[in-house]
């Protein structure tokens, strides 16, 4: 299926993931004009985006179970009119409690609803399964553009206001997003209608997907890559300030992370519809284990931080069409909010920990070194998650077939009364 054939569902997907996580991954460049505004060390904002990135985590799995309840449509709308608020509220905030209330909270509830659960989640029940991979990577690739497009605008306020005016200008593009989703239409596809996961509860699906060893491997994995991105996204400017480089340079690096990322994520979605996606997970870890460990060997100059900038960014957001293309091959459509959005919170818990530790470590030990060699650990640690995953579908249907039932679920069908097999 070529690209330009996607339902419509698809691009208004796109458009909302372009705004949602552009905001989303500036919020890097607000540390040290927020920390110096409330007085207080980066460890002050690290915890307000770790806790927003641990709430944004905590909100999916139940975003993700309204979204298959009441559809995609509405959870975005609403998660629209949060997200704006709290962004609004941000801004105007005086205290500490305030802010973090905002921040963290609105924010991250926003999030949970505007960006790759739930649009995915629509996205699977139009696109057919062979072409899931792909839809997936070209999905998550706008959130990329929008890194690109966003970060170096808000730079751009930054310098001419103050970070009060570009977190206001952000609340108003939440206003597009609600647009976007007004005109949603979710209709499954004739594929994924005819999957026996559509007859199956949510509670069997929930003790189903429990009881599955390659479901606890897909949640290790994303775990490692959220830990990745939130302490990137949140920690690198400062750590290239630090190494007395302009904050213009850090800027270009998110960028580069951004453009670069659009590329990466489709290039890895394809290669998930072409091969194993559990082999092509393993790849993409084992490029970031390299890359990494480079950027932190070598001297850290304006073109070592583009160099890393974009191959950071060509595997920066591969995971996420091959993570929730695992969920889909293995367990099905049907419910892929709900149980990509558990997945999900583990990466949020990632997230947290990325966020928060980074600033942790840097005010104990003064330096960013002994966080960045653990990322390059958890980065092996993840390519080898990957390899044992058997990623073989769980249910088969083939008309006029009866119902067969995958082996590896005899031990459990009694207990959520799955059919036998024929």
């Amino acid at each position: 299926m070529s690209i330009f054939r996607f339902p419509l569902l698809v691009w208004l997907g796109i458009g909302i993931l372009i705004l949602s996580l552009g905001i989303r991954q500036s919020f890097g460049i607000f540390m040290t004009p927020i920390s110096v505004s409330f007085e207080q060390g980066r460890e002050f904002f690290s915890l307000a985006i770790a806790l927003q990135n641990l709430l944004f985590g905590m909100f999916q799995p139940f975003v993700g179970m309204a979204a298959d309840r009441y559809g995609s449509k509405r959870i975005i709308m609403f998660g629209s009119l949060v997200y704006g608020v709290g962004l609004l509220l941000t801004s105007l905030s005086t205290t500490t409690d305030m802010f973090y209330l905002s921040i963290s909270m609105l924010i991250g509830l926003g999030l949970s609803a505007t960006s790759y659960v739930v649009v995915l989640g629509a996205v699977a029940k139009v696109v057919p399964s062979e072409h899931t991979a792909k839809a997936f990577g070209l999905t998550t690739a706008a959130g990329s553009f929008g890194m690109f497009a966003v970060i170096p605008g808000a730079q751009s306020l930054l310098t001419h206001f103050d970070w009060q005016t570009a977190l206001q200008v952000f609340a108003l593009l939440c206003c597009i997003m609600f647009a976007f989703a007004s005109f949603m239409k979710t209709t499954k596809s004739e594929s994924n209608s005819q999957e026996l996961a559509d007859e199956q509860t949510l509670g069997q699906a929930l003790r189903q997907a429990a009881m599955n060893r390659n479901y606890w491997l897909i949640h290790m994995g994303f775990f490692v890559c959220g830990f990745h991105v939130m302490f990137i996204a949140t920690h690198l400017p400062s750590y290239l300030a630090d190494k007395h480089l302009d904050a213009s340079t850090a800027a270009l690096a998110l960028a580069y992370v951004g453009i670069f990322n659009i590329f990466g994520s489709y290039f890895w979605g394809v290669m998930g519809d072409r091969y194993s996606k559990r082999y092509v997970m393993s790849a993409l870890y084992f490029v970031r284990t390299a890359v990494i460990a480079a950027f932190v060997t070598l001297p850290v100059t304006d073109n070592t931080a583009a160099l890393f900038g974009a191959a950071i960014g060509f595997c920066w957001l591969g995971t996420v069409p091959l993570t929730s293309g695992l969920v889909r091959q293995i367990f099905g459509a049907r419910y892929l909010s709900t149980l990509y959005g558990l997945v999900f919170f583990t990466h949020q818990v990632g997230s947290f920990l990325g966020a928060w530790v980074g600033g942790r470590i840097y005010d104990y030990y003064g330096s960013y070194d002994p966080i960045w060699w653990s990322t390059v650990v958890l980065a092996f640690i993840a390519a080898l998650l990957h390899l044992p995953i058997d990623d073989r579908p769980l249910f088969t249907f083939n008309k006029p077939e009866p119902l067969s039932l995958d082996p590896r679920l005899a031990p459990i069908a009694t207990v959520i009364d799955l059919p036998k097999q024929a």
